[in-house]
């Protein structure tokens, strides 16, 4: 089954991570905005067969996944009418006077040293009928990955749309040493701050971290070399690194193709910086565009056939496209002076920037067809926008009581959450695609 797949990938993928890196300080995601209208859920805490308590409160995660979507509204525990573990003792009466649309119940039972079996099913109460049913086989190590699974799958059948709690999100964080110097570190964590994992550290600033689309390796600008930033590309799984690029002047904002094969650049050794691409396999590169502007920041269109950037050719920041061979570009934003930092939603139909309005960079989505531009956020300083792969969230950089911290907000607005961490500052989030 393609979801039997799926899920073998994602264990797979999680498990080298797991293996390769340790595990720092988990960030804390606290919703300061939810939305009305959200679905009504009963998620029953898992029965456990074994000794004391269970290593992972399985439906604990469910709930605070399906919550943070803004999608749902799980009952709390304590106000649960019953505990049933089983489809057969399920009286559908009792939760229809709750008002529940959906019940989710479970059972974990241990089945050997560090080995489970997670079991699940989803009703629908007014038409008292289960709509999915599944059991996991599943190791100590991979808990919380199942977890994520089970949300992902109530999501998608409900929704209509495939979850993205079973994806990871990358960033850089700044903390201060004993000496008084920093410390940079590169890390990885699951979507919902969990399982944090150090992938790379130095004295020296870290930037643009980029996922490739196969989530196996990341591309990020280091500036361990006081000289110059260079370019790298890092296998997660086995650490192993390979220099991209570090010619003379701005190595900057890496960013993988659709398919895998090409990395656009921003590269100024010939004056002007300029949007570029590489061909990973040869180490070719090719000028794309041509401008004595400031052209930078680029992002592939979702079919892979153009490129969208950031430049001030007109002036002031704005955000154009052309297509990856070269040639004319086309400007895609005309509201405000100030628009940058693009990101295109996996279906191509919004454009998320920065956008300066009233004094304040915020983040901002351009609704392509239409052309009409929404404010989604109200910080000072919001930046560096990310969509998860399901295009449903973005994350982005903001400040928060004078730290640099993360926020997410759904791409209508309604719902918004911040990420801190226990201590220095967290920047430049990018949300990992799918595990394939």
């Amino acid at each position: 089954m393609k979801r039997d797949r799926r899920l073998l990938n994602t264990l797979l993928g999680l498990l080298l991570i797991v293996m390769a890196v340790p595990a720092h300080a988990v960030l804390k995601i606290e919703i300061t905005q939810g939305t009305e209208g959200a679905l009504p859920i009963a998620i029953v805490p898992f029965g456990w067969e074994g000794p004391g308590e269970p290593p992972e409160d399985i439906a604990g995660i469910v709930a605070a996944d399906l919550s943070r979507s803004g999608a749902f509204a799980p009952i709390p525990f304590d106000r649960l009418v019953a505990r049933p573990e089983s489809g057969a003792a399920v009286n559908f009466q009792n939760w229809k006077v709750t008002g529940v649309e959906s019940l989710v119940i479970g059972h974990m039972k241990l089945t050997g040293p560090g080995t489970y079996v997670i079991q699940f099913q989803l009703f629908d109460v007014y038409k008292e009928q289960q709509l999915l049913g599944f059991s996991f086989p599943v190791k100590s190590e991979s808990l919380r990955v199942v977890a994520h699974e089970i949300s992902d799958l109530i999501y998608e059948r409900l929704i209509g749309i495939r979850g993205a709690f079973n994806t990871q999100v990358a960033y850089i964080t700044a903390r201060k040493t004993s000496n008084g110097g920093k410390k940079y570190v590169l890390e990885l964590s699951d979507a919902d701050g969990h399982a944090p994992a150090e992938i790379l550290s130095s004295t020296r600033p870290l930037m643009s971290p980029a996922w490739s689309p196969d989530t196996l390796r990341i591309a990020y600008v280091s500036f361990e070399n006081k000289e110059a930033a260079a370019i790298y590309t890092q296998v997660i799984g086995t650490g192993v690194r390979r220099k991209i690029s570090s010619v003379k002047g701005i190595n900057g904002s890496p960013a993988w193709s659709p398919d895998g094969k090409w990395l656009a650049l921003t590269l100024s050794h010939k004056g002007n910086p300029d949007i570029y691409v590489m061909e990973l396999a040869s180490g070719r590169t090719r000028q794309v565009t041509r401008s004595r502007a400031i052209d930078t920041e680029p992002t592939w269109s979702a079919d892979g056939q153009s490129i969208i950037f950031t430049s001030d050719r007109s002036g002031s920041p704005q955000i154009y496209e052309i297509a990856m061979t070269g040639g004319s570009a086309k400007r895609l934003t005309f509201e405000g002076r100030y628009n940058a930092s693009p990101a295109i939603s996996p279906d191509g139909k919004t454009l998320a920037m920065v956008h300066f309005n009233q004094g304040k960079y915020q983040i901002a989505v351009l609704d392509r067809p239409s052309g009409v531009l929404r404010v989604l956020t109200n910080g000072q300083l919001d930046e560096s926008p990310s969509f998860a792969p399901n295009g449903s969230m973005i994350l982005y950089a903001t400040q928060y009581r004078g730290r640099g911290v993360l926020g997410a907000v759904s791409t209508d607005g309604r719902v918004q959450q911040r990420f801190t961490f226990a201590e220095g500052d967290v920047r430049e989030p990018s949300w990992s695609p799918y595990i394939q």
